[in-house]
């Protein structure tokens, strides 16, 4: 079981290049180092998989705007093999609040509403392990 999330937070909706990115996980003795990353501060190796996020965040129905994101990591994608076998795989699965634009209600979308918010691509699961796994403790603040 992961426990471990991602939360993104974009201060101004609509402007994917300000965000700060918080990673939660638990190292071995519980505790959850602070963390926090503003769009600047992601790896450069890391900046393609951030962009697929952006880019699932972007089909949202306009006039809503993400304000915040939380991403999890699951079994919750299944693929077709040629056998005609089906298994699960990684993927990251999001969770987003949004603001509407004119009546500044908030509402939270999910892969149900949108299905493009399972992203099944090894890049955005390298990306989920690269910030909530305790051995990248280097990178922490």
């Amino acid at each position: 079981m992961n426990n471990s999330e991602i939360q993104i937070q974009f201060p101004r909706p609509g402007n994917w290049q300000e965000f700060t990115l918080t990673p939660i996980y638990q190292d071995k003795g519980g505790y959850r180092p602070p963390a926090r990353f503003t769009q600047g501060e992601i790896p450069a190796e890391q900046a393609p998989a951030m962009q697929a996020v952006v880019a699932a965040l972007v089909g949202l129905s306009e006039p809503w705007q993400a304000v915040q994101v939380w991403a999890r990591l699951g079994k919750n994608a299944l693929t077709l093999a040629e056998d005609g076998t089906y298994t699960l795989i990684d993927a990251v699965s999001l969770t987003v609040e949004a603001v509407h634009a004119e009546t500044k209600g908030r509402r939270i979308f999910t892969a149900s509403d949108y299905p493009a918010f399972i992203i099944t691509d090894p890049a955005a699961v390298s990306f989920f392990n690269f910030f909530t796994t305790p051995t990248n403790n280097n990178i922490i603040k």
